[in-house]
């Protein structure tokens, strides 16, 4: 069978390397381009240090392209992502996306250009099994508690807030229904964003701190009770490569885009 030819665009990031390796290993796959512009004309086994990998890394995504992936694997920032994503799909790629960031506009823009080419795009905030459950939960327990808030945590230098895991969250439960608030945000007395961010009709709290990796909380509230469901991470990757290697071998059956790793997944 012909491997899966992969392109993965922030390579020799935190997530990146571990995925590299996992790309590496899988024996169905092949990493034929790696991107990053600090380390453009070395081989990513060099920079990451696994020894064998010989993968060219590229500057850019037009020159990546030129080893015409099956998949490019979107792992860098939201600032530059959708373009990465959208190069993608016009040079003949399907594309799973893990950067956070993009907002439901970028998602409509890309999901009009993936019709269009007839190509698929799996867009997934964490790739980790537990947020899959999570927001699985989180659904369930949204149909029948009609008071709930998001607190998403992570590290002092993350420039996306809310994360991606946070986001996507809060456009799944909008599907189920909004959160009801029982004293509206223009009837509070004191400054408004002390309640948060109203997004897709959640409230949504960011910290960003030393100490943390990325979490998220989605705290239920009933009369005299309460449910709790958190996600932590810890410090390395490993936990998000095993998803985003299914990401990459399904993505190739969709048309259009899809949101969620379990849009893939048999529950």
């Amino acid at each position: 069978m012909e491997k899966l030819r992969i392109c993965l665009a922030g390579a020799t990031g935190w997530a990146g390397s571990e995925l590299s390796r996992g790309v590496f290993e899988a024996s169905e796959m092949v990493l034929v381009a790696a991107i990053s512009r600090s380390h453009a004309g070395r081989t990513l086994g060099e920079v990451i240090g696994i020894e064998g990998l010989t993968t060219p890394v590229f500057a850019s995504v037009e020159e990546a392209l030129k080893t015409n992936p099956d998949v490019f694997v979107e792992y860098t920032k939201p600032d530059v992502a959708k373009q990465h994503v959208l190069d993608a799909l016009k040079g003949g790629a399907h594309v799973v996306i893990g950067t956070s960031g993009l907002t439901n506009e970028d998602y409509q823009e890309i999901n009009e250009v993936a019709l269009d080419v007839k190509r698929g795009v799996l867009a997934v905030g964490n790739f980790a099994l537990t947020v899959v459950l999570l927001q699985k939960f989180a659904e369930m327990a949204a149909r029948y508690i009609p008071h709930w808030e998001i607190i998403d945590y992570a590290h002092s230098e993350k420039v996306d807030a809310p994360s991606g895991t946070a986001r996507e969250l809060a456009n799944r439960l909008s599907k189920i229904q909004e959160s009801q608030l029982d004293v509206p945000l223009d009837e509070i007395e004191g400054p408004k964003e002390s309640r948060g961010v109203r997004l897709h009709g959640s409230q949504v709290h960011s910290i960003r701190l030393p100490g943390y990796v990325i979490s998220v909380d989605i705290v239920f509230g009933m009369t005299d009770q309460k449910l709790i469901l958190r996600h932590e991470s810890g410090s390395s990757a490993v936990p998000y490569v095993n998803g985003a290697l299914l990401a990459i071998r399904e993505v190739g059956k969709l048309v259009g885009l899809q949101r969620g790793l379990d849009s893939v997944m048999e529950f």
